[in-house]
């Protein structure tokens, strides 16, 4: 689709697209482009920068910083001027890529493990180059990690692409498709085909079933439809389910006018919003531990548990893995509070504090941490460091619920050491990077800020030793506890 269809730009396409303020400079500057017929994307996009990189560079030399026009039009106007099949059948074109790749990606699914007894097989996983960083682990990483490239900074690229899923756009939120809207079609699309193969690697597990289709759920109902649906009914978008500060715009200015203008309702979506952060995550977290979230509800989290799940193996289980996880995820944390801070405090103070500057802090924060480690790095890296690598290194939500889960929760996982025969298994596939066996083999509860009570340490276990509980909080970290391996053998405590 990156080298499918045309571009021809008309004066009336441009000026449909281009604001008002910039019009009266950008029309007559874009008059060599018009009906001109253009092969490719780049070759559009090439012509163009030629007009308007020199325009504006002039501008900035001569520092007359009113006029710079810093919008982006490159994804607008292609997309204003674009033909093909495409755009005159979407449809068609969505079925004969998209439909065809979930059709054969349903043809190697559903036969899986179709007459094998119960159980999770790994059998012959680190032979597999998809999944130990092989040849084809490499090439589909390097897919990934282009893609969000792609994506975040070169979205016009896309733009035939996007025409495939507009009649869909329409269909839910009454709006043309953007680049946005693919992604989060592509990515509810994923989680629900790999979560049709996690109902069959994990079918004899009710507590993997149970939150793969959780997962499915809260993707397609809460992060897909429901926000798209909300602005067919002229209403703010919103997920209900992200929760700053992985939500790191939500106290931004525009989304907090947004919804002050929206009346009612978009003053329910605030409080709603602020609830999450303070009421439900402590409470739920108490109990339950940060997984009724990580591995119940959270998108990332879905995309991981689903198409990153043939990756888990992969996460450093090195002590010094540990310790630069420690202080990069809780470092974005302290980072994203400061810049929620900096922003609210310039908010109410009317712009006094920071001024207009505050910008340039939610731009870094967006370029470093919203799009480079959580697309690029969060995602592309699935085949190099695991799946769960923004949730582990620079997640700071798992942070917070992490914070909760280590000093104040109920939940843990309960190990049976003298049952442990030191396999292995359990720290192979923790995708968290825990030394699971480490605390197994000295029957010593699990309690971890990292973990994400995904259990598949626990199902991968051909004895039994762990287990995933909610127990009271007395005793729940032990700090004398029984050696069951060693030459001590047994030592009991007094």
């Amino acid at each position: 689709m990156l080298f499918q269809g045309s571009y021809r730009l008309e004066r009336e396409d441009a000026a449909a697209v281009i604001k008002d303020i910039h019009q009266e400079a950008l029309l007559p500057l874009l008059e060599p482009l018009y009906g001109q017929e253009y092969p490719s994307t780049h070759a559009f996009l090439s012509a163009y920068d030629a007009l308007f990189q020199p325009y504006n560079e002039a501008l900035k030399q001569e520092e007359r910083w009113d006029e710079v026009i810093w919008d982006d039009y490159h994804f607008a106007l292609s997309r204003s001027a674009a033909s093909g099949g495409a755009v005159e059948a979407p449809l068609r074109w969505l079925t004969l890529t998209v439909g065809l790749m979930v059709l054969g990606g349903l043809l190697y699914i559903l036969p899986l493990y179709r007459g094998e007894p119960a159980g999770i097989k790994h059998t012959g996983i680190f032979f597999s180059s998809m999944k130990n960083r092989g040849v084809l682990g490499i090439l589909t990483g390097t897919y990934l990690i282009s893609f969000y490239v792609i994506l975040y900074w070169f979205p016009a690229y896309l733009n035939q692409a996007v025409f495939m899923v507009d009649p869909i756009s329409k269909a839910i939120s009454g709006n043309p498709a953007s680049q946005w809207f693919l992604y989060g079609f592509l990515y509810t699309l994923i989680i629900l085909v790999m979560g049709i193969r996690m109902f069959r690697k994990y079918r004899h597990s009710r507590y993997h079933l149970l939150r793969t289709a959780s997962l499915m759920f809260f993707q397609l109902g809460f992060a897909f439809l429901l926000p798209e649906i909300l602005v067919l009914l002229n209403q703010p978008w919103y997920d209900f389910k992200n929760i700053w500060p992985l939500d790191y715009s939500f106290f931004y200015t525009y989304r907090i006018e947004d919804m002050l203008a929206s009346g009612g309702f978009g003053l329910f979506m605030l409080v709603w919003g602020i609830l999450l952060i303070i009421i439900a995550v402590p409470i739920f977290t108490y109990f339950y531990g940060k997984r009724w979230y990580c591995s119940w509800v959270c998108g990332c989290g879905g995309l991981a548990e689903t198409a990153g799940d043939p990756y888990r193996q992969l996460s450093d289980k090195s002590l010094k893995a540990w310790q630069v996880e420690r202080y990069l995820v809780h470092g974005v944390l302290v980072f994203a509070v400061g810049m929620t801070f900096v922003t609210l405090a310039n908010y109410f103070s009317s712009f006094a504090l920071l001024g207009y500057a505050t910008d340039q802090l939610h731009t870094a924060y967006g370029f470093l941490i919203g799009s480079a480690f959580a697309g690029v790095i969060g995602t592309g890296f699935y085949p190099f460091m695991g799946n769960r690598v923004w949730c582990r290194f620079g997640c700071p939500l798992a942070a917070y619920l992490g914070l909760v889960q280590r000093f104040k929760s109920r939940f843990r996982i309960t190990t049976n050491g003298g049952q442990c025969i030191s396999c292995g298994n359990c720290s192979t596939y923790c995708e968290m990077g825990i030394d699971v066996r480490w605390y197994a083999q000295r029957g010593q509860n699990i309690v971890r800020s990292s973990c994400v009570g995904c259990g598949v340490c626990a199902s991968v276990c051909p004895r039994g030793v762990l287990k995933l509980e909610n127990g009271a909080e007395a005793g729940r970290i032990q700090e004398e506890l029984p050696i069951i391996i060693g030459n001590d053998s047994i030592k009991i405590k007094q």
